[in-house]
């Protein structure tokens, strides 16, 4: 029984449930105090503990066959380079962290990479929900493309709308979006072949074994050119026009808040400044050998 005006005691005898800490005058709230955190302090991570480690560099990659954003360096095949790589290295700069433009394969294979955190960002994709569940999307993107319709000059069609290719055999490279409503679509309404390559999917329409290929018209033109493939015409009518995005992987050891928020600042400075256009008209010299 304990006397009137005395604090209630465990077991252990301790004022506060832990074991006694032999009095030397403090308090007895710090005595408490003392008590609970060192019982909890083997459980409490520590600052040092709980801190990520730095980020001292990041990987990009992004489809091997996408002229003039990116494309396979000649004299290294490992290396990616295009407007699209070039970005990548002034952004690197600009956040005071650099970023290596690696081939990590076919563009189905570079998302697999990112979904396993491999590979930390992806320098051009389209938007779709999806991929949301692995990778973060920052705006702005990094330039807008329109996807057409490719036929062969000989053999042309008329298209105006979605509607138009259904009954006809389509083709296009594997892992392709070309924006959630056409690709919903798609899915129900039209037959389309998925090749792993760009080169392999214009092989097949100049072949006659697709009527039609969809793709970005830029990048289908300079690849057709560069591979020398002639006769394709690409439709006047697009088929979506579509933002391309930098992304981060969910997975990437990089990924946090604080750089998150300084590649936005980066992105935005770039927009204002014109810098992709720029790039852009760069990199076709540079594919074309001009």
């Amino acid at each position: 029984m304990k006397a009137a005006g005395q604090p209630a005691r465990d077991r252990t005898g301790s004022p506060c449930g832990s074991p006694i800490i032999p009095s030397t005058g403090k308090s007895l709230l710090v005595t408490c105090l003392a008590s609970l955190l060192s019982l909890l302090g083997p459980l409490w991570p520590t600052a040092a503990a709980a801190q990520a480690p730095p980020c001292t560099q990041l990987v990009a990659s992004g489809n091997p066959e996408y002229p003039p954003y990116l494309w396979r360096d000649a004299n290294d095949e490992k290396v990616l380079v295009g407007a699209a790589a070039e970005m990548m290295h002034r952004l690197g700069e600009e956040i005071g962290i650099p970023i290596a433009v690696h081939y990590a394969g076919p563009w189905g294979r570079v998302q697999e990479e990112v979904r396993q955190g491999k590979v930390d960002l992806i320098a051009g994709a389209f938007f779709t929900l999806p991929r949301l569940e692995y990778m973060d999307y920052f705006q702005p993107p990094l330039h807008s493309t329109r996807t057409v319709i490719w036929t062969q000059a000989a053999r042309p069609f008329d298209y105006r709308k979605w509607a138009d290719l259904r009954g006809k055999n389509g083709v296009t490279v594997i892992n392709n979006s070309f924006g959630e409503a056409f690709d919903r679509y798609a899915e129900k309404n039209l037959r389309i072949d998925k090749v792993a390559t760009l080169e392999s999917a214009l092989k097949m329409l100049s072949l006659a074994r697709a009527d039609y290929l969809i793709y970005e018209e830029a990048p289908g033109e300079a690849f057709a050119a560069k591979l020398g493939i002639k006769g394709l015409r690409a439709g006047k009518t697009a088929i979506s026009s579509e933002d391309l995005h930098l992304t981060l992987a969910h997975q990437s050891k990089c990924n946090t808040g604080a750089l998150r928020g300084r590649i936005t600042q980066a992105l935005y400075k770039f927009q204002k400044e014109g810098l992709m256009d720029k790039l852009v008209e760069a990199a076709v010299r540079r594919w074309s050998g001009k």
